[in-house]
C-alpha cells in the first residue's frame, strides 16, 4: 500500500488536470495513489486524463455518485481511499506539488490535520480575487491569534488528514470547498494536533475558478465559529 493518497476534485479542467498529474507522476511516481473525482461522465477531465501517456498505474479517475459540488467529490474520494493519508489538493495548478510528502510525513507523525499554509511566514498567495483573499486571511488571523486552531490558513482547501480523524469526526459539508475549515475546526475541539507548513499559492492560468464566494463564503462561517466552541472530551 502507497504512502498517502491524494484527492484531487475536478470540473471539466482539461489541460490544468493534465500539467498537475504530469508533475506528479514525475516527482512521486508510483509511491502515491491518485485519485481525481469528477460529477458526471461528461465531464472533459475525463478525456484528458485518458489521453496522458505513462501515468502511473496507482492514477486513477473516478465519477463520484455523492452528488454535485466539490465537498461531494472530496467525501467520495476519501471514502475510496486506500491510505491513513489522504491529501486534498486542487486540478488547477494553484497548489504546489512538491508540499505534498511534508503535508504526508506530519500525518504520519501523528498530525490529524497537516494544512498548507498561505498566510504563515514564508508563505504567499500570488493572483486570485483581493475580496476573497482579505476574508480568508482575516478569518485565519483571528482563528490562529483567538481560537489557537494551529494554523494561519484553516481556509486553504490543500491539506493532509488523518483518515482515522475523518472516519471518527465524518464530514458534513455537501457544496463547496469548506471541508477544510470543517475538518480543523473538529480536530481542534477534540484536542487533535493541527499543524502546518508554509506554501506558495499561484492562481489558475487556464479556464476560471470554480469557486463561488457568494455562495460558499456563507458555509464557511459555522465551522468559524465552532473553533470557539467549548472543547470535546474524547470517551
Amino acid at each position: 500500500m502507497n504512502y498517502s493518497t491524494v484527492i484531487i476534485p475536478a470540473y471539466n479542467e482539461g489541460i490544468n488536470i493534465v500539467k498537475t498529474l504530469e508533475n506528479l507522476g514525475q516527482l512521486y511516481g508510483s509511491t502515491i495513489d491518485v485519485i481525481v473525482v469528477v460529477d458526471f461522465e461528461g465531464d472533459t477531465t475525463l478525456d484528458f486524463f485518458r489521453k496522458i501517456d505513462g501515468l502511473p498505474k496507482t492514477f486513477r479517475i473516478i465519477v463520484q455518485n455523492y452528488g454535485v459540488g466539490p465537498a461531494n467529490a472530496i467525501r467520495f474520494g476519501i471514502d475510496h481511499a486506500k491510505t491513513e493519508c489522504v491529501v486534498v489538493m486542487m486540478a488547477d495548478g494553484s497548489d504546489d506539488v512538491r508540499a505534498i510528502q511534508e503535508l504526508s510525513n506530519l500525518v504520519s507523525r501523528g498530525v490529524a490535520v497537516a494544512c498548507a499554509s498561505r498566510y504563515m511566514s514564508g508563505g504567499q498567495q500570488i493572483g486570485g480575487p483581493r475580496f476573497k483573499k482579505f476574508l480568508s486571511k482575516t478569518a485565519g488571523k483571528i482563528l490562529y491569534s483567538l481560537a489557537g486552531v494551529g494554523t494561519h490558513d484553516p481556509t486553504n482547501s490543500f491539506k493532509a488528514y488523518s483518515k482515522s480523524l475523518v472516519k471518527e469526526v465524518g464530514i458534513e459539508s455537501r457544496s463547496g470547498f469548506e471541508i477544510g475549515i470543517e475538518l480543523v475546526s473538529k480536530a481542534h475541539r477534540l484536542r487533535l494536533p493541527v499543524a502546518e507548513i508554509p506554501t506558495i499559492w499561484l492562481d489558475r492560468t487556464e479556464g476560471s475558478s470554480r469557486f463561488l464566494l457568494a455562495k460558499w463564503a456563507p458555509k464557511y462561517l459555522p465551522w468559524f465559529f465552532n473553533c470557539f466552541a467549548p472543547k470535546v472530551s474524547k470517551k
